[in-house]
């Protein structure tokens, strides 16, 4: 039975799990430093994009901002404490650069390597295994005034970064992710310009993305020369996309889309060649005079593990022929007319169709690029919730986690190498240009009081890693 005076108590009559996962997979939670730190100037930490840009007027719902975010800085203990409750076996976090090497360049800063030390040291004292992610689209605000990602000096400043970190923390970390969701960085940073720095160039947004894999395949080279065992990957978003009909320009959108979504960077990454289609679909916008002799080469250097972030399925119709969408600022450059199909199923608060059946399709496609591990580095779902009596039945959430894990225990038994899997998010945070209406975790954040409520889902998953399975059906 659970210990009743825990937060994450939950009764489970039947321990008995109906699918059993593999000895040893990894069960953990993941969050982004500037989502849920805080201590935005605090102890050195200087501006990065999204400081920048959540204090630009009218570019975050209701004005909201990072800056006390779920005061992760000042409550570190504490959340370490409910994350040992939930039973994590891993906990996937991000390093903000520009805590760690105030400008983007230069020496270290000594209290913010501190602030991840005691974080490191925390989740080993309680039986966590920490994972780190070097770049969760927090760039420091001087390298973006010098250029940012469309500039290819930033990756070798990259580098320079991971050297840092990978020499004060790379003793204590085995996992080591370079980037998280590159695409978004480059194509929502810099071409829908929705997401920080809110630039809108589609040929800036594909110099972006090649630079941000040039940078990881950097990193991958700094971390391999500072800590040789350590296990090295990548985080990319991937979705499934499929053409809203058979006919041939449906089909045909259906390319271009999966091409900027998918391709763009795992063809690179896992194969070191861009597929010549996309190319010659991107020849409006850019002429690739950016990738350079050896470019290729060093983004695709060997890898330990690939994480996968799986949220949703695109369905998509050739364009109607009017130039309304072409005219406005797009994350699909050179196929910004090719319009986007809903299909009237179930979504979650964030609009985005709930697709469990898509996650295996991606696991199984990502293995035919490869045989390294995979993992699920993201997967959950954002929905209103509502405190009623201290406590947070989140069953919406709660099935989307059941559903899509049951997805990744079909992807196993199919052959792939799946190890782990991390449930985004570990709590509520700052969402991005949303703020603070759109709740992704388990655990509820009460933004004014910083009280914390493990929602229905935490109680679940914990049971879950418990069973190391999933109940029956």
């Amino acid at each position: 039975m659970s210990n009743p005076a825990s937060p994450l108590a939950v009764d489970v009559l039947d321990e008995r799990p109906g699918l059993t996962f593999p000895p040893g997979f990894l069960w953990g939670a993941a969050t982004a430093a500037y989502q849920i730190e805080g201590a935005a100037a605090e102890d050195g930490r200087t501006p990065s994009i999204w400081d920048t840009f959540s204090h630009t007027d009218g570019r975050i719902v209701a004005g909201h901002t990072g800056d006390v975010a779920c005061d992760h800085y000042h409550r570190l203990g504490g959340d370490v404490a409910l994350m040992a409750e939930l039973g994590l076996k891993s906990y996937r976090f991000s390093v903000s650069w520009s805590r760690v090497q105030p400008g983007g360049t230069g020496a270290a800063n000594p209290q913010g390597l501190d602030f991840y030390r005691r974080l490191v040291d925390d989740l080993l004292a309680n039986g966590i295994e920490p994972w780190l992610t070097l770049y969760h689209w927090d760039l420091p605000q001087p390298l973006e005034d010098a250029g940012g990602w469309p500039a290819r000096d930033t990756a070798a400043r990259f580098a320079d970064y991971t050297t840092l970190v990978a020499d004060a923390l790379g003793d204590r970390v085995r996992y080591w992710t370079t980037l998280n969701e590159p695409w978004c960085s480059a194509f929502l940073g810099y071409g829908s310009g929705v997401h920080a720095p809110g630039r809108t160039n589609g040929a800036d947004a594909v110099r972006a993305g090649h630079h941000l894999m040039l940078g990881h395949g950097l990193s991958v080279q700094a971390l391999r020369a500072a800590r040789p065992t350590a296990e090295v990957g990548v985080t990319v978003n991937l979705y499934p996309v499929d053409p809203a009909s058979d006919a041939p320009a449906d089909v045909d959108a259906a390319r271009r889309i999966d091409g900027l979504a998918n391709r763009f960077f795992l063809d690179p990454l896992l194969r070191g060649s861009y597929p010549e289609d996309l190319v010659a679909d991107l020849s409006v916008v850019t002429d690739f005079d950016h990738v350079h002799d050896g470019d290729l080469a060093t983004i695709s250097a060997p890898l330990d593990l690939v994480g996968i972030n799986y949220y949703s399925r695109h369905v998509v119709a050739a364009p109607t022929g009017g130039n309304e969408a072409a005219s406005a600022p797009s994350c699909w450059p050179g196929s910004e007319d090719v319009r986007f199909v809903t299909r009237g199923v179930p979504v979650t608060d964030m609009g985005w169709e709930i697709d469990a059946p898509g996650l295996l399709e991606t696991l199984r496609r990502v293995h035919d690029y490869t045989d390294l591990p995979l993992y699920v580095t993201e997967n959950g779902s954002a929905f209103v919730d509502t405190v009623v009596d201290g406590q947070v039945d989140d069953v919406d959430r709660l099935a989307y986690f059941d559903a899509h894990l049951r997805a990744t225990h079909e992807a196993i038994d199919a052959g792939v190498p799946l190890r782990g899997y991390f449930a985004w998010s570990l709590m509520d945070n700052f969402e991005w240009a949303w703020g603070y209406t759109k709740r992704f975790g388990m655990i509820h954040v009460d933004y004014d009081s910083q009280v914390r409520i493990p929602k229905s889902s935490a109680k679940w998953y914990a049971s879950v890693i418990r069973r190391n399975g999933l109940a029956a059906q």
